[in-house]
């Protein structure tokens, strides 16, 4: 039997729309053999499983590893139950909807290789084939706000990623296993949103600052169509606070953080609409952020 050089980790719930494409665009973009890649789905108690699973095994074959999670208990849990279950030394966590667009994985897996202390890689998101996304990286909320919403703009665009500020999008990226074991692996108190600066910040805190971003490396995020959204900025504020707070870190803190970035973004989101770019339904979304930040700081 082939020994598997990296796991996949894919959770699911109700994705029947989008793991297939997932699954066939790991396979198009294989550069390594596929017995060498052990691909674990592991399914958060969706409806009815099973259909899906049949059609997966199907795709990939037998050796695929399918998990029924007797719970849902978020996508931490999950992504836990299927890394207790792999084998292979390296882990590609990814969402369903996340499509590879290039060779992924002789690269990454040489990186690997050549250097036992590197931590964790990062690729580039992309919006379409042709555009990219500004969610490849982003800096840490821990810093200040104002100051995290220039870096994040600045480092962006020139495609600068500076280790010890910031924590790539948790949609797809590789990760040694042993090192995400030492650390406890997923925080399994956060059902959903922020566990990606957590995990950079206790991996950091162990292993130091070995993290790569290739921008070689390219994958698509199906967000572009995604509508702004009151309650899921809310979550990410709410889960900010939460694990800021675990370490220590004064929520007031971090709400003035957060605060201050929305101020940010409130003045581009003005900007580009006095240069008629569409912004209003955006714009709209921010300034009720604020409002829902302030009375939080304000402890209301």
């Amino acid at each position: 039997m082939t020994m598997k050089r990296v796991s996949i980790i894919i959770v699911t719930y109700n994705s029947e729309d989008d793991i297939y494409d997932c699954v066939d665009s790991i396979i198009r973009c294989a550069d390594i053999p596929r017995s060498e890649i052990e691909l674990v789905v592991v399914d958060n108690n969706s409806r009815a499983p099973e259909p899906m699973f049949q059609r997966l095994r199907e795709q990939w074959g037998e050796d695929i590893v399918l998990i029924e999670n007797t719970k849902n208990g978020g996508y931490g849990q999950g992504n836990n139950v299927g890394i207790r279950s792999c084998s292979a030394p390296l882990l590609l966590i990814m969402n369903p909807d996340v499509r590879l667009l290039t060779p992924f994985f002789h690269d990454a897996l040489s990186a690997f290789g050549r250097d036992e202390r590197l931590v964790m890689l990062g690729a580039k998101q992309m919006l379409s084939a042709d555009v990219a996304s500004t969610n490849s990286f982003a800096p840490t909320y821990m810093m200040n706000g104002y100051f995290r919403s220039i870096l994040g703009a600045i480092c962006t665009r020139l495609e600068w990623y500076v280790p010890s500020l910031m924590y790539f999008s948790g949609s797809c990226f590789y990760v040694r296993k042993s090192m995400l074991e030492a650390v406890g692996l997923f925080d399994e108190s956060v059902f959903m949103y922020g566990e990606e600066d957590d995990i950079r910040w206790r991996l950091q805190k162990r292993f130091g600052k070995r993290f790569v971003y290739n921008r070689r490396l390219k994958y698509l995020h199906l967000v572009s169509e995604r509508k702004p959204d009151l309650e899921y900025e809310k979550k990410i504020a709410d889960m900010t606070v939460f694990l800021h707070t675990k370490k220590g870190r004064s929520p007031q803190v971090t709400w003035r953080n957060l605060l201050r970035g929305t101020n940010v973004l409130i003045f581009r989101a003005r900007v580009w609409t006095l240069f008629g770019r569409q912004c209003d339904e955006r714009l709209a979304m921010l300034m009720q952020l604020r409002t829902y930040l302030k009375k939080k700081l304000s402890g209301k």
